[in-house]
């Protein structure tokens, strides 16, 4: 058994960083980046970054009004979340279209989501091995994967 398949994943929570380390993170991310942290774009993430459980767009827009106590298009909300997953800061869930905030911006990875199906709660599991098993099982039958989301659905300790 290689050594790839012997370690510890990460789980990775809102906890490990405060608020206002997550922010200033992501300001610096973007900005190293060469991108613009707008009003808008930071509004979004800062909103997220209070969240338990992942969004639909529609909820943050309706939420992120009540917030900023202003009326705000749709395609502005969805243009804010494009340039924070483009930046890294958050990730789309595929089986229920919901956004929720990555846990560690910045770093190539990919992860696996453990989704409660009763309160929402998801928690991103940062496992190398799980990726890399994924990958090698893809080229074995000539496939290239070029994004992998996987998303294990349940209940989570405290809904159990």
């Amino acid at each position: 058994m290689t050594t790839a398949h012997l370690h510890t994943p990460h789980i990775h929570t809102a906890h490990c960083h405060s608020k206002a380390e997550r922010l200033a993170e992501a300001d610096a991310l973007v900005q190293r980046k060469g991108a613009r942290f707008t009003t808008m774009r930071r509004a979004t993430y800062d909103f997220l970054l209070a969240q338990k459980a992942p969004l639909s767009a529609y909820d943050i827009l309706a939420k992120l009004e009540t917030r900023l106590n202003k009326k705000l298009a749709p395609p502005t909300v969805y243009r804010a979340l494009d340039f924070l997953l483009e930046q890294g800061l958050i990730h789309r869930l595929e089986t229920n279209n919901a956004y929720l905030v990555c846990d560690h911006p910045g770093a190539a990875h990919e992860s696996v989501y453990l989704v409660c199906t009763q309160c929402g709660k998801t928690q991103e599991v940062d496992d190398h091995a799980v990726a890399h098993l994924l990958e090698t099982k893809a080229h074995t039958f000539g496939f290239t994967p070029s994004k992998q989301v996987i998303e294990v659905q349940g209940l989570c300790s405290n809904c159990n």
